[in-house]
C-alpha cells in the first residue's frame, strides 16, 4: 500500500478460479500474459488490475477478505480470478504461486501492492508491536511475494518476467508521526533495487512506482482532505488525484517490452509541495 492505499486487505491461499486466454501484444507474441496483483480488492490494487484487463492480460487478484475481491473479479468474470493469501504467511504465498502455475503455466507480471498504513504516533510514543506488524505486512509480505514471482519466473520456459512494486513517496519524505509506514516504504525500495539487479540473469525486471496522494481509503485516514499534518506542524488540505489515473502508470510500466524497464517512477497529484510535504 502507499501514500495514496494500495486498497489492501493483507491477504490465506484459497483459489477461485475463472480465467482464459486472451490475445496480447508485445514480446508475448500471440499468446495471453498472465498477472498477480496483491491487494487487488480495492484502491490501487483494484484499479492496476483493471487496467491491466482493459490491455489484454489475464488477471489473479489476492486478498485476505473474498467479499471485495468477489466484487472485482465479478466485472470482468472471463479475465479475473481471485485467491485468498496473507501474504505475511509463507505457506499461502507458497501456495498462491503453486495455483497459478497449475492454473496459468507461467507468469508474466506481478504488482506487489499489499500492505496496511500502520499506527501513527510520535516516535517517542510509537508502540514496539504496531512497527513490527506494519513491517510483516508492508516489507516482509513484500519481500514473500517476489521471491515466490522470482522464482517462478526464472524457473518457467521461456524465463523471465516483471515484478512492480507499489511504494510510496514516505520513503523520502515521510509524514510526522508514521515511523512505521515509512520504514517499511523505505525498505522496500531497497528490496525493489536488489530485485532488479539478482533478476538480471533470468530475464527478470523490476519497477518500483511511488504514489503520493491517490484518492483512496488509506489517504483519507492521513487526513488529507480535511488537513493533513505537515512537518512544520501545520495541518492542511491536500491535492488528491483518482487512483484509475495512478493504475495507468502500471499498466504502462507492464507494457513496455523485455527490453525496456521503468526503474523508479513518481506520480502525485498536481500542486502538492516538492516531494509531497509542507
Amino acid at each position: 500500500m502507499n501514500e495514496a492505499g494500495d486498497g489492501t486487505d493483507v491477504t490465506d491461499g484459497e483459489d477461485h478460479r475463472d480465467h482464459r486466454d486472451r490475445g496480447n501484444h508485445g514480446d508475448h507474441g500471440d499468446r495471453a500474459r498472465y498477472a498477480l496483483v496483491t491487494g487487488g480488492g480495492a484502491g490501487i490494487g483494484a484499479e492496476v488490475a483493471r487496467a491491466l484487463v482493459a490491455d489484454g492480460w489475464t488477471v489473479r487478484i489476492c486478498g485476505r477478505t473474498p467479499a471485495p475481491l468477489e466484487a472485482v473479479c465479478a466485472e470482468f468474470p472471463d479475465a479475473l480470478s481471485w485467491a485468498r493469501c496473507d501474504v505475511t504467511d509463507e505457506g499461502d504465498v507458497d501456495a498462491l504461486f503453486a495455483g497459478i502455475a497449475a492454473d496459468f503455466g507461467r507468469l508474466d507480471l506481478a504488482v506487489v501492492n499489499a500492505g496496511v498504513p500502520g499506527p501513527t504516533a510520535p516516535l517517542g510514543e510509537m508502540g514496539a508491536d504496531g512497527f513490527r506488524e506494519t513491517v510483516e505486512i508492508n516489507l516482509t509480505g513484500a519481500f514473500l511475494t517476489a521471491r515466490g514471482a522470482f522464482r517462478a519466473m526464472a524457473a518457467q520456459d521461456p524465463a523471465g518476467g516483471r515484478i512492480i512494486f507499489n511504494g510510496s513517496i514516505a520513503a523520502q519524505t515521510p509524514r510526522p508521526h508514521s515511523a512505521p509506514y515509512a520504514a517499511s516504504k523505505a525498505g522496500l525500495a531497497g528490496l525493489a533495487a536488489v530485485t532488479a539487479l539478482d533478476g538480471r540473469p533470468h530475464g527478470i525486471t523490476a519497477t518500483r512506482i511511488d504514489v503520493g496522494n491517490a484518492a483512496t481509503g488509506l489517504l483519507a485516514g492521513f487526513g488529507a482532505s480535511t488537513g493533513a499534518l505537515q512537518a512544520d506542524g501545520s495541518h492542511l488540505v491536500e491535492p488528491t488525484f483518482p487512483a484509475a489515473e495512478a493504475a495507468r502508470a502500471f499498466a504502462y510500466a507492464a507494457s513496455l517490452p523485455a527490453g525496456a524497464v521503468v526503474d523508479q517512477l513518481t506520480v502525485t497529484a498536481a500542486g502538492m509541495p516538492f516531494g509531497g510535504r509542507g
